[in-house]
């Protein structure tokens, strides 16, 4: 240690100065003026579980993503960090990249927040999930909060369902989705951002009969609320568990959320 008092000042500057340069306390990535902000909510199959492949880890400089350390990085697969061990490719990148396409001005802004295996309930103020220890809407409100001031919140992507296709859960799982986008909507000051909700994929309902009663108020959701659209998942692949879509299908699936997502935004 330095015993001058000069030379204690200049020790001290030159550690002020190691710090302030240091990745932990520097921007991980410049904010673009013009960027779309998207919530990617719901349970696994919107997490991803398909396997990367090397086109899912090419960068582009257009598409970010808000990391788990609330940092906005260049988004790669996968996306999401709910569960390290299982997580892959889900739709969020494809859909980015179709939205991209359509206006290549833009920049792109994935605020992925999805946590697999979770039913609906955990998605209220203070719900607990226990699988991943963590709290699926107050953590995404958290981290749409962080995001917010970075740019627009020009939609929300839902997909979850598979929880709750039990026949003593199934009753009232509209209204309860109703609950869950209005408290969105009001909690980010954003009541008519657009959102887009998907079905359950034609495997899993062969599996599970409630499920088709899950998808019927999907698409009834619409007729219930403004700004909301709903995309089949009709055609799609598992990966083999009858319960996640494969890579080329998680793909396809993001395509059609944005597809629909640039309908609902044009009558907006």
């Amino acid at each position: 240690m330095p015993k001058s008092p000069l030379l204690l000042l200049a020790f001290l500057a030159g550690i002020s100065q190691l710090f302030a340069q240091s990745p932990a306390s520097a921007p991980a990535q410049p904010i673009p003026a013009k960027l779309h902000l998207y919530l990617l909510a719901g349970q696994s199959n919107m997490a991803g579980r398909g396997a990367p492949a090397e086109t899912d880890k090419q960068p582009n400089p257009h598409i970010l993503m808000l990391n788990q350390a609330n940092q906005w990085v260049v988004a790669t697969e996968p996306l999401h960090f709910d569960k390290p061990s299982v997580v892959g490719v889900g739709p969020g990148l494809a859909f980015a990249r179709a939205m991209l396409a359509a206006d290549t001005t833009a920049y792109i802004g994935l605020i992925p927040v999805a946590v697999g295996g979770s039913a609906i309930d955990s998605w209220q103020p203070g719900g607990y999930h226990d699988q991943t220890k963590s709290y699926p809407y107050d953590d995404a409100l958290r981290r749409a909060k962080i995001a917010l001031p970075s740019g627009t919140l020009r939609g929300i992507l839902w997909h979850q369902g598979e929880s709750d296709s039990k026949p003593e859960l199934v009753a009232g799982y509209d209204q309860k989705l109703i609950t869950l986008i209005n408290r969105f909507r009001q909690e980010l000051a954003a009541p008519n951002v657009p959102v887009v909700v998907g079905t359950l994929g034609d495997f899993y309902v062969r599996q599970n009969p409630a499920a088709a009663q899950i998808n019927a108020q999907l698409r009834n959701l619409p007729t219930r609320l403004p700004v909301v659209a709903c995309i089949e998942a009709t055609g799609l692949t598992d990966k083999g568990d009858q319960t996640h879509f494969d890579t080329p299908s998680a793909r396809e699936l993001g395509r059609r959320y944005a597809e629909a997502m640039r309908k609902l935004q044009a009558k907006k």
